[in-house]
Protein backbone atom coordinates (compact mmCIF):
# COMPACT_ATOMS: atom_id res chain seq x y z
CA UNK A 1 0.00 0.00 0.00
CA UNK A 2 0.47 3.74 -0.46
CA UNK A 3 1.99 5.36 2.84
CA UNK A 4 -1.08 7.67 4.12
CA UNK A 5 0.19 10.61 5.83
CA UNK A 6 -1.82 13.17 7.67
CA UNK A 7 -1.16 15.71 10.48
CA UNK A 8 -3.06 14.98 13.93
CA UNK A 9 -3.58 15.53 17.14
CA UNK A 10 -4.09 12.88 20.40
CA UNK A 11 -6.19 13.06 22.74
CA UNK A 12 -8.54 11.64 25.47
CA UNK A 13 -11.14 8.25 23.28
CA UNK A 14 -13.15 9.78 26.05
CA UNK A 15 -12.06 13.90 26.38
CA UNK A 16 -14.91 14.55 29.20
CA UNK A 17 -13.44 11.80 31.62
CA UNK A 18 -9.42 13.08 30.99
CA UNK A 19 -8.22 9.57 31.19
CA UNK A 20 -7.82 5.99 29.47
CA UNK A 21 -6.87 5.46 25.95
CA UNK A 22 -4.87 8.06 23.45
CA UNK A 23 -5.97 8.77 20.14
CA UNK A 24 -5.37 10.28 16.99
CA UNK A 25 -8.42 10.84 14.97
CA UNK A 26 -7.72 9.62 11.10
CA UNK A 27 -9.28 12.28 8.60
CA UNK A 28 -12.12 10.92 6.91
CA UNK A 29 -10.30 11.17 3.26
CA UNK A 30 -8.27 8.09 4.51
CA UNK A 31 -10.75 6.22 6.42
CA UNK A 32 -12.00 3.71 2.40
CA UNK A 33 -7.98 3.12 1.64
CA UNK A 34 -7.43 1.51 5.63
CA UNK A 35 -10.61 -0.66 4.96
CA UNK A 36 -13.42 1.37 6.61
CA UNK A 37 -14.92 2.06 9.92
CA UNK A 38 -13.44 -1.44 10.91
CA UNK A 39 -10.54 -2.21 13.47
CA UNK A 40 -7.63 -3.86 12.50
CA UNK A 41 -3.66 -3.43 13.32
CA UNK A 42 -1.90 -0.98 11.27
CA UNK A 43 2.22 -0.42 10.94
CA UNK A 44 3.03 3.31 11.40
CA UNK A 45 5.36 6.03 12.24
CA UNK A 46 4.27 8.47 14.47
CA UNK A 47 6.63 11.79 15.20
CA UNK A 48 9.18 8.96 13.62
CA UNK A 49 8.75 6.92 15.99
CA UNK A 50 8.09 3.17 14.87
CA UNK A 51 4.66 1.49 15.86
CA UNK A 52 2.08 -1.36 15.10
CA UNK A 53 -0.95 -0.40 16.85
CA UNK A 54 -4.75 -0.76 16.06
CA UNK A 55 -7.57 1.73 14.01
CA UNK A 56 -11.04 1.55 15.29
CA UNK A 57 -14.45 2.78 14.94
CA UNK A 58 -14.42 6.40 16.81
CA UNK A 59 -17.91 7.02 16.91
CA UNK A 60 -19.80 9.78 14.42
CA UNK A 61 -18.57 8.05 11.40
CA UNK A 62 -14.45 8.69 12.73
CA UNK A 63 -11.67 6.08 12.83
CA UNK A 64 -9.02 6.23 15.20
CA UNK A 65 -5.60 5.25 15.59
CA UNK A 66 -4.54 3.73 19.55
CA UNK A 67 -1.12 5.69 20.82
CA UNK A 68 -0.07 3.55 23.77
CA UNK A 69 1.78 6.18 26.55
CA UNK A 70 5.27 4.03 25.92
CA UNK A 71 5.28 5.26 22.42
CA UNK A 72 4.10 8.76 23.73
CA UNK A 73 7.25 8.69 26.09
CA UNK A 74 9.71 7.44 23.05
CA UNK A 75 8.56 10.23 20.77
CA UNK A 76 8.27 12.79 23.43
CA UNK A 77 4.50 13.77 23.01
CA UNK A 78 1.98 14.49 25.28
CA UNK A 79 -1.78 14.97 24.99
CA UNK A 80 -2.81 17.24 22.76
CA UNK A 81 0.40 17.25 20.78
CA UNK A 82 -0.03 17.81 17.04
CA UNK A 83 2.26 14.89 14.92
CA UNK A 84 2.94 13.64 11.53
CA UNK A 85 1.56 10.14 11.45
CA UNK A 86 2.15 7.57 8.91
CA UNK A 87 0.84 4.56 8.04
CA UNK A 88 2.69 1.95 6.18
CA UNK A 89 0.65 -1.15 6.32
CA UNK A 90 -2.59 -2.52 7.29
CA UNK A 91 -4.17 -5.82 8.20
CA UNK A 92 -2.21 -8.48 6.93
CA UNK A 93 0.46 -6.25 5.65
CA UNK A 94 1.70 -5.44 9.09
Amino acid sequence: MEPIRFVGSIRYWNPERRSGLAVIDIPTEHVGALGGLKQQRVAATLGGVELTSNVMPAGGGRLALSVSKATMRTAGLVMDSTVEVVITGVGRDV
